[in-house]
């Protein structure tokens, strides 16, 4: 069952009614006396200060950072709209904000730079990372974004490119559950990527790590097929996943393969290449806000497909919004010092088994025209299912643990569990 689709003027209207924008800042302590005020500020404040120039480790203790991200984007690669500037991105960036608070109670400030280059957004990172428990870095394009992280790896606090990373968990997710759907084997897959940017460069990796064979990955970009010797639009992230292989378009490369997936424009997919896939297609058309080809057409096309988008007004949304808030949640929990390719498996692996669980009456209510049965309607898990924040969250905090990135231990995970739900009813 597709929902109504969204239109320019209802969103805009959302977004401007009553208090412009989407978020705001709310004390947790009271400031109502003269008492309150002393002890908020001046002159009661500097006991912490000065504890925690004593002993940094205390700024978790008496300051908001441990529950403190910074959503950060320059605006040069936002949604499917490209490089619309900063102010541009101040909408997306907001809305990261109001999903890290509903899903896992985390508190964000949106920090939008004039910072045309990777050498900038380092800078201002590195700068700000006193404040901040974490870092989301979000629609900054490519190859800069490559760089850009790499380098914020030697913060101490986490950082996370949602694009890539994000984007790579969820479709990790989707395909493990869709793989089984259809009954074939992650190791088996002819998996087609058109779009080489950052999210299908970091897709192409994370899916490997899952099981997926690199000589079964035909990787497209523009100018057609990523394949070894090719000179124009290259470059060293491209180099790695070029293939030895005849294929020069998206339409020969498609061509009896298992999975059609999409991080590039509107209009990618065209029915034919639709036609030519594999029996039992899986087909994700992720470009946003407008996928590579109508899911209603895709389906009518091949009514065997498993069909994925990442919009919230079509069944399987493959959405991001199922992975930040609580990857940054369970590492936020351990004080973990980076998210890393464990704990990223771990967030995939737990998405794709919670999607096998019977969904819950509060899941159903939110969505009463959709079926809920594991299958090609139903491949990953909803956002308002509040079990992604226990599944998630403490999958991730336990790989962390595991891996040695993780400053703080929990010794009781189901305690643990049972105390988010908790928080984020409170």
């Amino acid at each position: 069952m597709y929902q109504k689709k969204i239109t320019k003027d209802e969103a805009l209207n959302y977004h401007s009614s009553g208090r412009p924008g989407k978020i705001t800042v709310v004390p947790t302590k009271s400031c109502e006396t003269q008492r309150d005020l002393s002890l908020a500020y001046s002159p009661g404040v500097a006991h912490p200060s000065i504890a925690i120039h004593e002993n940094p480790e205390k700024v978790y203790k008496y300051t908001a950072k441990g529950n403190l991200v910074a959503v950060i984007s320059n605006g040069t690669a936002v949604l499917g709209l490209g490089d619309i500037g900063p102010l541009g991105s101040k909408p997306v960036m907001e809305g990261k904000g109001v999903l890290f608070k509903r899903f896992a109670g985390i508190d964000v400030f949106d920090i939008e730079l004039n910072a045309p280059t990777a050498q900038d957004v380092i800078s201002a990172c590195r700068m700000l990372e006193p404040t901040f428990g974490g870092i989301n870095l979000e629609d900054i394009k490519a190859p800069e974004c490559f760089e850009i992280e790499q380098e914020l790896q030697k913060l101490s606090i986490p950082v996370f490119h949602d694009d890539q990373h994000g984007t790579a968990i969820i479709v990790g997710a989707a395909l493990l559950s869709a793989s089984q759907v259809v009954g074939k084997a992650m190791t088996d897959l002819k998996v087609v990527i058109n779009g080489a940017g950052a999210s299908g460069l970091s897709i192409a990796k994370h899916i490997m790590r899952l099981g997926v064979q690199k000589n079964n990955i035909t990787m497209c970009d523009t100018k057609g097929v990523l394949y070894k010797g090719r000179i124009a639009g290259m470059n060293s992230y491209k180099e790695h996943m070029a293939k030895d292989t005849a294929f020069r378009t998206i339409s020969e490369a498609a061509a009896g393969a298992d999975v059609l997936m999409g991080l590039s424009s509107k209009g990618a997919f065209s029915p034919e290449m639709i036609k030519s896939l594999a029996p039992n297609p899986i087909v994700f058309a992720l470009a946003n806000p407008d996928p590579e080809i109508d899911p209603e057409d895709a389906v009518r096309i091949r009514s065997d497909a498993i069909v994925a988008t990442g919009r919230s007004d079509y069944p399987n949304q493959v959405n991001n919004v199922l992975c930040f808030p609580f990857i940054f949640r369970g590492a936020l929990d351990v004080r973990a010092t980076t998210i890393n390719d464990e704990m990223k498996m771990a967030a995939s692996f737990a998405l794709a088994a919670l999607a096998k669980e019977p969904v819950t009456e509060s899941v159903r209510e939110i969505y009463p025209n959709e079926k809920f049965e594991f299958g090609k309607g139903y491949i990953i898990p909803k956002p308002f299912d509040q079990r992604v924040l226990t599944w998630v969250s403490s999958a991730v905090a336990e790989a962390a643990m595991e891996t040695g990135v993780a400053r703080l231990h929990i010794n009781d995970l189901e305690q643990y569990k049972n105390s988010l739900i908790d928080k984020l009813n409170r």
